[in-house]
């Protein structure tokens, strides 16, 4: 049967530069008798490192998968195609079809990729804290959000001037923009120059199904800024080659998000991994270890660091009642409020945690409306359209929280590897050639 396939495969017009056997001997008839089969043969007791010498070998542009279980089961397929899509070639079977994403090599200056391994991980704040780290190390610095309610058009906010209140979002919002989108809640938490970006949809592997992100990094190169974030948005990939990557990971998540589907890929894809939510009740201690350990089985020379989140109101609140709307989890309820009681000497009458859904919240916010003084807000989901517009309404002041990561395991000092992070994406942009800097070219996977 498999030299049949073969025939197949060549009768479509496809060329076998070689193959990898995966195992399961019992049902063929030329059994050792691999020369046969009329293509080089790589045979090892790992498939993985199998495909990968294969890959390097031959560089292919698709890899044809006929295996089957009981030889090669699901979880196996996936990490087949998350090592072929990293060297840029296409995974395909008999009913399917992964194709690399594509990244543009557009950026005239030194460049980080931010992507998170789906929505909710925190990656906006850690994107924000990043480029907050970065400013105070003197990068003169940009970053280009893409987010579902981005501009129809590439937007420059400068965060370093331009003054955020709630009167200023609202306006915003009125004029039918999404005033809580991820570029004006990078350039009001870090105080830097942001380019707004939209997306729609996302496949499997990262890609958008649209974006207007390369227009927009062609708008951040005529910027004054010398290094730029590429934020991705949710867990679709920014579309653009970068010089350095950084994943973020709740280990809130199934741990099958990361060890399974597209997860490796993705793991692959990154020079370093930030695990959020790393308490309980959101994930156990072996949990949180689990999750570790499996991104280093995937990524052995990956840094990874281990985060909680905690609230940071962007203005005094001490003696305050306070009201905080978020989109964490009801489960740090008693949590956030003896931080933000501790920390910020303020008095916390409730938590709406339902700041992704707007009825609900206008429902929490009128329910508790003679219980506080001050309200608190994340700028996200419905921070502008709802909670600020109540807030107002009500006669009560609008305090934006920022979320702050704090590190509570994992290999390092996240500030310190953020700075190298962003010292190895330089020294790899002065690596390249003077022909290849800014020059537009489309790669898959990294070069």
């Amino acid at each position: 049967m498999i030299k049949q396939a073969f025939k197949v495969i060549r009768e479509e017009g496809d060329q076998i530069l070689g193959a990898v056997f995966l195992g399961g001997e019992e049902k063929l008839r030329f059994r050792g008798d691999y020369a046969s089969l009329g293509a080089p043969l790589i045979l090892r007791a790992d498939p993985f490192t199998a495909l990968r010498e294969a890959l390097t070998k031959y560089q292919p542009e698709a890899v044809l998968d006929i295996s089957d279980e009981p030889v090669v089961g699901y979880e196996e397929r996936f990490k087949l195609a998350s090592i072929s899509l990293l060297a840029g070639a296409s995974y395909r079977g008999a009913d399917f079809r992964f194709d690399p994403p594509l990244f543009h090599e557009v950026s005239t200056k030194p460049s980080l990729g931010i992507a998170g391994l789906g929505k909710r991980v925190g990656k906006t704040a850690i994107s924000a804290h990043i480029a907050r780290k970065l400013k105070e190390e003197g990068y003169k610095l940009a970053v280009v959000a893409m987010g579902r309610g981005g501009p129809a058009q590439p937007e420059v906010l400068y965060g370093q001037t331009e003054i955020f209140t709630p009167e200023y979002l609202l306006k915003v919002s009125e004029q039918g923009k999404h005033a809580a989108s991820d570029y004006f809640e990078d350039a009001l938490m870090a105080k830097v120059t942001t380019v707004g970006c939209r997306r729609c949809g996302g496949g499997m592997a990262g890609k958008t199904f649209i974006s207007n992100v390369l227009e927009g990094a062609h708008q951040a190169n005529k910027l004054e800024e010398e290094f730029l974030i590429f934020e991705g948005s949710g867990a679709a990939l920014p579309p653009i080659k970068t010089d350095a990557s950084l994943l973020v990971i709740s280990a809130a998540q199934p741990l099958n998000y990361t060890e399974g589907y597209f997860g490796p890929y993705r793991v692959l894809l990154s020079n370093m991994v930030v695990i959020t939510a790393c308490e309980q009740p959101l994930a156990s201690p072996d949990k949180i270890q689990k999750l570790n350990d499996v991104i280093k089985e995937i990524n052995p020379d990956v840094k990874v660091v281990q985060t909680i989140f905690r609230p940071s109101p962007l203005e005094k609140i001490r003696g305050k009642k306070a009201f905080l709307t978020t989109t964490s989890s009801p489960l740090l309820k008693q949590t956030l409020k003896d931080y933000l009681e501790k920390e910020f000497g303020c008095v916390v009458t409730g938590i709406s945690f339902n700041l992704s859904r707007p009825e609900k919240l206008r429902s929490e916010i009128l329910a508790h409306k003679d219980e506080f003084d001050v309200l608190l807000t994340e700028l996200k989901a419905a921070g502008v359209e709802v909670a600020t517009r109540f807030g107002k309404e009500l006669g009560a002041p609008i305090v934006y929280t920022d979320n702050i990561p704090l590190v509570v395991g994992g290999d390092g000092n996240l500030d310190q590897d953020l700075v190298a992070l962003a010292e190895s994406a330089i020294s790899a942009f002065e690596s390249k050639t003077e022909f290849t800097k800014g020059v537009t070219n489309v790669k898959k996977g990294p070069s």
